[in-house]
């Protein structure tokens, strides 16, 4: 009896093992709807990539127009003017007044600054002094040459007639010789007295400094009242510039060299110029290096004009020089060109008319392209280079065809003939749409089950 009763005790306090197996295969009915759930979707995402069009490879369609070619050499350079003068003073003194300011335009001969010219003065008032004296010596020396002269040629008379004796005669020809002596000696006298004039005239003169060209003041080195001492060298005053033309002064890379030449079409931008371009040509390649950090680079010269006064010293330009142009040309993209093969031979449907394209070729050696403006730079055309490309037909067939270029660039080729204006070609691939298993991971779903022991809970 009492064992009995200790099972039934057990009984009462064990766990029903029921519920426990019912939530466990409700788990994993959950678990299997939720994969098939995801293989669904994976499997109709697949269907419906691999029907639609979209995933095929389609291609890119290039229009032929008219456009400009440019193949071009860069560098960075900075504005310079093409002529300006340091204005300094010539003499001593203290810089009494400036007449102008920074941003001034001057002309020829304008009053700029004034020094104090009062020791100046002072010398060109003693030196007309000394020449006054001088000058009324000069009487005095005339009047005692003409009394020696008379002497002389009474003397010399007297003598002929024996009427004298030879001392006499010899004492009256020295005091001629004396007295034209000292007669020429005060005269050399005066001569210099009057340089000397001339020289403290034209000192007091420098105290009043004017424009040596037209042109703008550009920066003032010197203020009111400060002494200038110009005995050892001349101190600047103002620097006046002609800002009409500016000077780009172009760093060019060693490498680069050898692609120059002076003549060469240029063409320069600015920070704040915006798209504007300004033009020149090569003036001048200077022979002296200037090493930076091991890099070899010599400087271009060309100048700009500048009559609006937008540019101004020590500017930024970025400088390109134009090795090969073509101006209103038939462009084609590079991407559209194969060079190899043939597609057909001159002649045949689709080639080009061989005939068109010397005449194009000649006409264009003769600077006048048919139909075209001619190349910058010397006016030469770069040697043509036969290519294919895919033209797409107004019925959506493709068709290879022989073409010829000129110049060309990293984007577009100058079309000499083989190609109208307004056809299409073929000058790339656009991929389709990813592999399903892409796809699928591109928009973040899994690709596959995972943990079907561990990864629902």
């Amino acid at each position: 009896m009492t064992s009995q009763q200790d099972s039934q005790t057990r009984s009462q306090d064990a766990p029903p093992l029921a519920p426990r197996r019912k939530r466990r295969a409700g788990g994993r009915w959950l678990l299997l709807v939720l994969v098939l759930a995801v293989a669904g979707a994976g499997g109709w995402y697949y269907l419906r990539g691999s029907d639609s069009p979209e995933t095929q490879n389609q291609p890119l369609l290039a229009r032929v127009e008219i456009g400009d070619i440019e193949n071009t050499i860069s560098s960075a350079g900075s504005l310079k003017p093409s002529d300006f003068v340091d204005v300094g003073a010539q003499v001593s003194g203290q810089l009494q007044k400036l007449h102008v300011e920074v941003g001034d335009k001057v002309e020829v001969g304008q009053l700029l600054a004034e020094i104090d010219a009062r020791t100046q003065a002072s010398r060109v008032q003693a030196s007309r002094a000394a020449l006054a004296a001088l000058e009324a010596q000069i009487m005095s020396r005339q009047a005692s040459l003409d009394l020696a002269r008379a002497n002389a040629q009474r003397q010399e008379r007297l003598m002929a007639a024996n009427a004298t004796s030879q001392q006499d005669f010899d004492t009256a020809v020295a005091n001629l010789a004396s007295a034209e002596a000292s007669y020429t000696q005060l005269q050399r006298q005066i001569e210099q007295s009057r340089s000397t004039l001339s020289t403290e005239e034209t000192s007091l003169e420098f105290t009043r400094i004017y424009a040596p060209i037209a042109g703008t003041v550009v920066s003032i080195e010197m203020n009111e009242g400060r002494t200038l001492n110009a005995n050892q060298q001349a101190p600047t005053i103002l620097r006046i510039a002609d800002l009409s033309t500016m000077t780009v002064q172009a760093e060019i890379s060693e490498a680069d060299i050898g692609n120059l030449r002076i003549g060469m079409d240029i063409y320069f931008t600015t920070l704040s110029g915006g798209q504007r371009r300004w033009r020149g040509s090569l003036r001048q390649i200077l022979p002296t290096p200037v090493i930076e950090n091991n890099v070899v680079l010599y400087t271009g010269l060309f100048d700009v004009d500048n009559t609006d006064g937008t540019l101004l010293p020590e500017m930024t330009a970025q400088v390109f020089f134009i090795t090969a142009a073509a101006y209103d040309v038939l462009t084609v993209p590079v991407g559209a060109l194969s060079y190899g093969a043939p597609a057909a031979a001159d002649g045949a449907p689709g080639a080009g008319a061989p005939g068109d394209a010397e005449a194009r070729i000649a006409a264009a050696r003769q600077g006048r392209p048919a139909g075209r403006r001619p190349p910058s730079g010397d006016g030469t055309v770069p040697a043509r280079r036969p290519a294919t490309v895919t033209v797409m037909a107004a019925d959506g067939t493709q068709q290879a065809r022989d073409i010829v270029v000129g110049v060309s660039s990293r984007i577009n080729a100058q079309v000499i003939s083989g190609l109208e204006e307004g056809e299409q070609v073929v000058a790339g691939v656009i991929q389709g749409a990813a592999e399903p298993q892409q796809q699928l991971q591109a928009i973040g779903a899994p690709t596959a089950p995972r943990g079907f022991g561990g990864g629902f809970r």
